[in-house]
């Protein structure tokens, strides 16, 4: 399970290529089925129509990119035309008002959580008049362009936190990678209407995670310099230097550390 906010921005990787061949621009929902059904893209070259992903041929989803079996998975929307009226229209949960359809206020929206396996949105992080509160996705009838209608009574389903989204689906997340990931989803159901502290926590995360980890590879910046020799041991400033050297270097350097 993943936080919108975690799956926004990240690099996607060709792994036929090894290479980035972009970065993730937007989730694409399908009203109809409370999924995400693509990934739109944003490229370095001048793009003349809007790309996209197919969700289906994503590979996977981690913490560091998005993986797709090869560049030809990257598809042109204007293609596809069920793919082009979804972008139509313009569907989104954050800044969403969620009423009950007795017309009563359940709360805003302002973070979603998506099964980084199916697709399937799995919750919504709702601002309530005091506090903040998690709304299993079930709860949801309409997902509308401003509003999302919920079922009567959908307040007695609310959840204090994404953990509980796990264990309702009969998921324990009793290993530490599971913690981790139910930690980063808290901080971006917090953080989520900011995306800079959004993208400081995914940076610090990697921080993290790679401080210490000996490198296995030489790593190379955008334009061909000698940033790290195979063998390095990783402080916290490396990985903030490669950090700062852009997706692709960071990207690099997390496939290719010392398990």
């Amino acid at each position: 399970m993943k936080a919108s906010a975690q799956i926004i921005g990240l690099p996607i990787i060709s792994i036929a290529d090894g290479a980035q061949i972009g970065t993730v621009k937007s989730l694409v929902i399908n009203p109809d089925k409370g999924s995400i059904d693509f990934l739109t893209v944003e490229q370095d070259d001048v793009q003349l129509s809007l790309k996209a992903i197919p969700f289906k041929k994503v590979v996977g989803i981690g913490e560091f990119a998005v993986t797709v079996e090869n560049r030809h998975d990257v598809i042109d929307l204007s293609e596809i035309p069920i793919a082009n009226q979804l972008v139509n229209k313009q569907i989104r949960i954050k800044n969403t008002k969620a009423i009950t359809r007795k017309g009563q206020l359940l709360g805003e929206a302002h973070e979603f959580f998506v099964d980084e396996e199916s697709g399937d949105i799995v919750g919504i992080a709702l601002q309530l008049e005091k506090g903040e509160a998690v709304l299993p996705a079930s709860e949801v009838l309409t997902y509308g362009k401003d509003i999302l209608i919920v079922n009567d009574g959908s307040n007695e389903s609310l959840l204090d936190d994404p953990v509980q989204l796990l264990k309702s689906k009969g998921i324990e997340p009793t290993d530490s990678r599971a913690e981790e990931d139910v930690s980063a989803q808290m901080e971006a159901m917090a953080e989520s209407a900011e995306n800079v502290e959004a993208l400081q926590s995914l940076r610090e995360k990697q921080v993290a995670l790679l401080a210490g980890k000996r490198l296995t590879k030489d790593i190379y910046d955008a334009d061909g310099r000698l940033m790290f020799k195979a063998g390095t041991l990783l402080g916290e400033e490396d990985v903030r230097k490669a950090q700062e050297a852009g997706p692709s270097v960071i990207v690099d350097v997390s496939m290719n550390v010392e398990a």
